[in-house]
């Protein structure tokens, strides 16, 4: 995919070809969800292993290097990702479907990558590795990784992309140059989404926090009536049923990362519109958001445990305990009731 069909993307690109022949062994692109890390990070494995002599933005697309990375079988480069993360995630990063897939790269899939990059280039060049996303990478798996970087083999570039990048481990950050993209102009990410057919892109991309890659999925998605109901039992706590809510949504098999996501927006929602009078995610929702938010007040501190709970979604706990937790504590919020205590 060229970085150019993310006209935001452009910027960040000419800044990072202007040093690529000093390019340090180890990079980490971070930034928000679904603004385009992932396919910035392509394009330049691509234009790294692109053999053209001349080439001077762009890796040329027509020598064998680069026909040979289209087709996603380059000899000299790896992409490490969770195991069962699906195609559709090289398009368009943070695609979250109705479907649950495998959240984490493991241990025997970084020792196969120490074998990749410490044999000789095919191409005698380099030996590129993308990671994606890197925060995936379960606690004996990162150390393995940290012992790469320590020493990486001559040769050898890992290009990590990271959505959560305060989630790796600290001396993973400090061997790596951190390179931070940031969300794109509003003008321009809704230019691009109305580029791509996408009806009323001012609310999906309010919906993605600003992030273009993830308002077309949230257009698109499947599960836009789940995420509907889901909200209207937020919307009237008085007669929410935690108990059936939290059974209805594991019934429908969706990320538990993806639900949580809702329920901190409309908490974020109801506390911003409460506090200063403006909506960020759901302002398609004013009129529901309304009858909540003269409760802000109440909620600040379940932001906290929302938080800590979205850090360790994908780590193998109960999906519907932990919703029955997460939803009850904001009824108990609401009522004035500190768990806590």
């Amino acid at each position: 995919m060229s970085v150019l069909r993310y006209p935001w993307l452009e910027s960040p690109w000419q800044e990072l070809i202007r040093e690529h022949e000093r390019l340090p062994h180890a990079l980490l692109l971070t930034g928000a969800t679904g603004i385009g890390k992932r396919a910035l990070a392509l394009h330049l494995a691509q234009f790294l292993l692109c053999e053209d002599a001349n080439k001077s933005e762009h890796p040329c697309g027509i020598c064998d290097a680069c026909r040979w990375f289209s087709a996603g079988n380059h000899p000299d480069f790896r992409l490490l990702q969770p195991a069962e993360a699906d195609d559709a995630a090289d398009e368009a990063e943070g695609s979250k479907k109705n479907k649950k897939k495998s959240q984490v790269i493991g241990v025997e899939d970084v020792r196969e990558l120490t074998d990749f990059v410490n044999l000789s280039a095919h191409r005698g060049g380099k030996r590129i590795t993308i990671v994606a996303p890197a925060e995936a990478m379960n606690t004996s798996a990162a150390n393995a990784f940290l012992k790469t970087l320590e020493e990486p083999p001559a040769g050898a570039v890992f290009i990590l992309v990271s959505d959560h990048w305060r989630r790796l481990l600290p001396t993973i950050r400090s061997r790596c140059r951190v390179f931070p993209l940031s969300t794109p102009d509003a003008k321009v990410a809704m230019k691009w989404l109305s580029e791509q057919s996408i009806v009323n892109p001012a609310l999906h991309l309010a919906h993605a926090g600003g992030a273009p890659l993830a308002a077309a999925d949230d257009a698109a998605a499947e599960w836009l009536s789940l995420r509907t109901a889901f909200l209207e039992k937020l919307a009237e706590p008085a007669t929410l049923n935690v108990l059936q809510a939290a059974a209805e949504l594991e019934k429908a098999k969706l990320d538990t990362a993806l639900i949580i996501d809702w329920l901190q927006k409309w908490v974020y929602d109801v506390i911003s519109l409460g506090m200063i009078g403006v909506i960020r995610y759901y302002p398609d929702w004013r009129d529901a958001l309304a009858r909540v938010a003269p409760r802000a007040h109440l909620l600040l501190n379940i932001m906290t445990e929302l938080n800590e709970a979205q850090r360790l979604a994908h780590h193998p706990l109960n999906q519907r305990l932990v919703l029955e937790g997460l939803l009850f504590g904001y009824l108990d919020a609401l009522r004035g009731q500190d768990r806590r205590g």
